[in-house]
């Protein structure tokens, strides 16, 4: 009995012997390839290895000569992302042209070339490359840089073809930008008709895009309609209102026209008050200084310093204090500390994307650096840093 229920003891020793002699063949199996490949594979490693890549390069070459294709391609990423893109061409070429490569392997090929062309520039044939490949197996991926190459040439309508297609959650958003950009262009030209019917195309696509409001504002006012442009831009409140500060000037300019400047000057105010802005804090001190003189724009400023503190507010402070400094000796001493104070608010005053972390002077709805679209917070990044430390 005893022994019964021990017996699965002397498997120990097989599952011992069966373990070395998977081992060895394993080993014998790396050997036997390692030996297969050539001397130029290993120079290759050894240059990298002493940090020679131009070296490296040339080893790997050599190699890729005797039909490695991955090697090829992996040359090739290489080549384009170090900006030598006729020599990535010229190996993706070689590839394309090869008939013993199978067809998964030439469509690689084909789509490497495209990639090379669009990184130097030769957007015409990046695009021809990309289109035939759409009725492939990498289609997905060819739209993709179809819409980047479409977005780079400003063509708008082809750009909303190709994400109208797409599965991205977010491409009603991408796509009423896009119609946001048409708007901008008819709107240049003073098309007010074509401008108008692409915000309607816009809004109808992506209801909650502020980008469109502010345009429609911007079309009502151009058509001499000003209250109606007010009308629009007030409405941003209910939409977003952080975006409140990008219209606050425009809205300001118009009530001028109308004579209506104390009642934008109390709208402003209440703007800030509720929605607290450096950008709204800028317009609403501009608007008080002109209206009311130096003392009352300090006391806003003070006010709005007090409840909301930030360096950017201590400078304008600053500036709101000095015309009212008379001893030369105080004045000194102010101008000394803006000065100071200016070394550091130079890189708080800027908007910053939330998606690469570019930082911009100017509000961009897409992001230069990234190409992220509505990446953009409409606030400056001293108030961003404020709000991610006010919710962690």
């Amino acid at each position: 009995m005893e022994i019964e229920s021990y017996w699965y003891l002397l498997l120990i020793p097989l599952f011992f012997a069966l373990g070395w002699l998977a081992a060895r063949v394993d080993i014998h199996h790396v050997v036997r390839q390692s030996r297969e490949l050539p001397r130029s594979y290993f120079q290759g490693l050894n240059f990298l290895l002493n940090e020679q890549p131009d070296k490296a390069i040339d080893a790997f070459l050599a190699v890729a000569q005797n039909d490695t294709v991955e090697l090829n391609f992996a040359l090739g990423g290489l080549f384009r992302r170090r900006g030598e893109t006729e020599r990535a061409i010229r190996m993706h070429q070689s590839l394309i042209e090869r008939e013993d490569l199978g067809r998964e392997v030439n469509l690689q090929a084909l789509f490497e070339l495209g990639q090379d062309y669009l990184k130097a520039g030769l957007l015409d044939r990046s695009e021809a490359v990309f289109v035939k490949l759409r009725d492939s197996s990498l289609r997905e991926e060819a739209e993709r840089q179809l819409l980047e190459i479409y977005q780079i040439e400003k063509e708008w309508e082809k750009a909303i073809q190709i994400a109208g297609e797409s599965t991205d959650p977010y491409a009603d958003k991408i796509i009423a930008q896009f119609h946001c950009e048409i708007a901008e262009r008819e709107l240049s030209r003073s098309n007010f008709a074509a401008a108008t019917t692409s915000l309607e195309n816009a809004r109808s696509v992506h209801r909650p895009c502020v980008r469109a409001s502010i345009l429609a504002g911007e079309v009502a006012a151009r058509q001499n309609a000003p209250e109606e442009a007010i009308v629009i831009w007030r409405d941003i409140e209910r939409q977003n209102p952080a975006y409140l500060a990008l219209v606050a000037q425009r809205l300001l300019e118009t009530s001028r026209q109308l004579g209506r400047q104390e009642e934008a000057l109390a709208e402003l105010r209440a703007w800030l008050e509720n929605y607290p802005s450096l950008d709204l804090l800028d317009s609403v001190y501009q608007l008080e200084l002109a209206a009311h003189g130096n003392e009352a724009a300090f006391r806003l400023v003070r006010a709005e310093l007090k409840r909301n503190p930030t360096l950017l507010g201590l400078e304008k402070l600053i500036d709101a204090r000095l015309p009212l400094v008379t001893e030369p000796e105080r004045r000194d001493d102010l101008t000394l500390s803006r000065a100071i104070l200016q070394s550091y608010t130079n890189r708080l005053a800027r908007y910053c994307c939330e998606q690469c972390g570019f930082r911009a002077r100017q509000f961009y709805w897409r992001c230069p650096a990234c190409g992220g679209w509505e990446t953009y917070p409409p606030r400056r990044a001293e108030e961003s840093d404020v709000v991610k430390r006010h919710v962690s």
